[in-house]
């Protein structure tokens, strides 16, 4: 369903395959976060992150479908890892019965991988709790100095609870796109791509904004 402009299917499909495997998408992202900061005279990677996850329903009968029970969705839970902004840190996407326990520690550990080591307190919600869940934040803080923020359910009416907003505003910007309105990837590793490639895009016009005035 490629425009005629933009040559064989394959031909395109082949590049995004190959930048895909080789951590392109991913590359590119996160020097598209760290520019700014560093014109601003900051680090180039945060010292805190907001971390949620979404489920969705999928339009395929790909990899990695389940159902989880509190959504009442069957199909895929995306998790991430915002900075403060909202711009995506990290990301994963999984079967929707993955517990947002084991999508934080899958976040964490895949972000620790790129050999960052400036982030030191997340925010998440009142969702991200239990014994399990607990040690292994001691042992985090132990080695790696970070502290989960956890923020409470209000008890009445709604509240707009400190930080918490600023990922799901990135869940919003992600919704903006037809292509995240399910989840339309036979692979998962496909899906994460597409939302890698929609933080540059935004990314991007943020920064041509920018760069005009």
């Amino acid at each position: 369903m490629l425009p005629p402009t933009f040559g064989p299917w394959q031909t395109v499909y082949g590049y995004f395959n190959r930048w895909r495997q080789d951590g392109h998408w991913q590359r590119i992202l996160q020097a598209l976060i760290r520019q700014p900061r560093t014109r601003q005279g900051r680090p180039p990677t945060p010292s805190a992150g907001g971390i949620d996850a979404q489920s969705v329903k999928t339009a395929t009968q790909g990899r990695a479908i389940g159902y989880d029970p509190g959504k009442r969705v069957k199909g895929r839970k995306r998790h991430l890892l915002v900075d403060s902004q909202g711009s995506i840190l990290q990301c994963k996407v999984t079967a929707a019965n993955i517990s947002d326990t084991a999508g934080l520690k899958a976040l964490l550990g895949a972000y620790f991988l790129l050999g960052v080591q400036r982030l030191k307190r997340v925010w998440v919600d009142a969702g991200y709790r239990g014994q399990v869940l607990n040690t292994w934040v001691a042992n985090l803080k132990r080695t790696h100095k970070i502290v989960l923020d956890v923020g409470e359910k209000p008890r009445d009416g709604f509240t707009l609870l400190k930080r918490r907003w600023v990922v799901e505003r990135t869940f919003a910007w992600l919704g903006n796109y037809r292509i995240h309105a399910k989840d339309y990837e036979v692979l998962t590793c496909n899906s994460k791509a597409f939302i890698h490639i929609v933080m540059i895009h935004l990314l991007l016009k943020r920064k041509a904004v920018e760069e005009e005035f």
